[in-house]
């Protein structure tokens, strides 16, 4: 019984730690374009290039 000393303000604090980061997500705009989000997803994109690598671009012609 002692360790429910412990264990019920650990998860009230966490329980409070996950609403306001919810709080959080909703004051700084994060589901704000979900329709381009999921738009977003299905665009080919290239990958990018892995660091340190340089891309040479092609010589335009003259």
């Amino acid at each position: 019984m002692n360790i429910l000393i412990v264990l019920i303000p650990v998860s009230v604090a966490l329980g409070a730690a996950g609403l306001a980061a919810c709080l959080w997500t909703l004051r700084n705009g994060q589901y704000e374009d979900l329709e381009g989000d999921a738009a977003r997803i299905l665009l080919e994109e290239t990958p990018p290039s892995p660091r340190g690598a340089e891309t040479k671009t092609p010589a335009a012609p003259e």
